[in-house]
């Protein structure tokens, strides 16, 4: 394989949307740089790649989290059509609601009306920015300005309109989550006790309250801190990656799913969002803090059988036998396969829950 990485915009930088912008972009749009960085990255591939020994009609798209999200997104925009021909996966923030272009201007415009004044701040004051446009506690249910808009030029339609009406660029999908994809990210959160999480719930689940609290309420405060978790994961992560799977079945696409379990020695909870990563790239010294993680023989064998799987699916489009075990597609039932301490198939156990947070954000968007 040839593997390419490169850098694109992110935060204030990447999505930060204006009207002063959007009159003077040509598009009539502003924010969802981000995303041009990575059109003109894939188009850079398909122009040069040959020259490293590439194959232009053999790209396939791979990224973790925001990556993830960025090609969902990337899959239903019409500007990437032929740009990349398979894609892996992992934790796609995908499917939730996308603020519209109006919404994105308008929170701009409220920090600065003067937009030469913007363009007079340092890189370092423009990023200072970024808390009055994200903020601290995300809504699980609810639009967010500075991250992929609709922005009616490069993105048309929210996801789940474009996954409902087939408005995919068709192709072999590997899409997976992790067993905790929501502890790492809500432990700063200020939710200490039950109460605090029925409020939580019930600010994000408008007129599905008494349902979202089947599913994620508590009655002890030692126990609200892991339904958040849950509730996050699931809003942001394990909905929309189901929902993916499913619309590119729908295409008669063939698509994969897995769902890690697997916690390197010594940890006691997880595993966390992006905590395979290192594994698909055979790369186990890193560890998340960046100095390095314990890791035994399992994860040895683990690592080389979700980086053979990799390898072989960007070569043919298949992943095929993973240590001899089939990988059963995702039509099959909804399958998986489990990256554990093992590796066994099974399907998604949580089910019900997510039947939820699909319905609700299929109905309130």
């Amino acid at each position: 394989m040839v593997v390419v990485s490169f850098n694109y915009r992110s935060g204030v930088f990447g999505f930060f949307s204006h009207p002063a912008l959007s009159r003077e972009s040509g598009r009539g749009s502003s924010g969802n740089y981000g995303l041009l960085d990575q059109l003109a990255l894939l188009a850079w591939v398909q122009e040069s790649i040959a020259g490293f020994g590439g194959d232009p009609g053999r790209v396939t798209a791979f990224g973790v989290s925001a990556g993830s999200a960025s090609i969902a997104l990337l899959l239903a925009a019409p500007a990437a059509r032929g740009l990349f021909h398979r894609a892996i996966l992992h934790s796609p923030g995908c499917g939730r609601p996308l603020a519209t272009l109006d919404q994105a201007e308008a929170a701009g415009h409220a920090i600065d009306a003067d937009l030469p004044a913007l363009r007079a701040l340092s890189a370092g004051q423009v990023l200072a920015l970024t808390p009055r446009l994200n903020p601290a506690v995300r809504g699980l249910t609810s639009p967010r300005v500075l991250r992929p808009i609709r922005d009616g030029a490069l993105i048309l339609e929210d996801e789940r309109d474009a996954f409902a009406a087939g408005h995919l660029h068709r192709m072999p999908l590997i899409v997976g989550t992790n067993a905790d994809e929501g502890t790492l990210l809500t432990r700063s959160w200020p939710v200490q006790t039950a109460d605090d999480l029925r409020d939580l719930i019930r600010a994000n689940f408008v007129g599905a309250e008494a349902q979202a609290l089947l599913h994620y309420g508590c009655d002890r405060d030692d126990e609200a801190s892991a339904r958040i978790a849950q509730a996050f994961a699931d809003t942001q992560f394990n909905a929309g990656a189901r929902l993916l799977l499913r619309s590119m079945t729908r295409l008669g696409q063939p698509c994969w799913a897995y769902h890690f379990t697997r916690r390197r020695p010594g940890q006691v909870d997880g595993p966390h969002h992006g905590d395979e990563f290192g594994y698909a790239f055979g790369n186990l010294a890193v560890g998340r803090s960046g100095a390095g993680e314990p890791f035994d023989e399992t994860d040895e064998w683990l690592s080389d059988a979700m980086a053979g799987a990799w390898a072989r699916f960007a070569a043919t489009g298949e992943p095929g036998a993973v240590a001899v075990l089939h990988w059963p597609g995702f039509d099959a039932g909804e399958q998986h396969l489990e990256f554990g301490n093992e590796l066994r198939t099974g399907s998604n156990p949580r089910w019900r829950a997510l039947d939820f947070v699909d319905d609700h954000l299929t109905r309130s968007r």
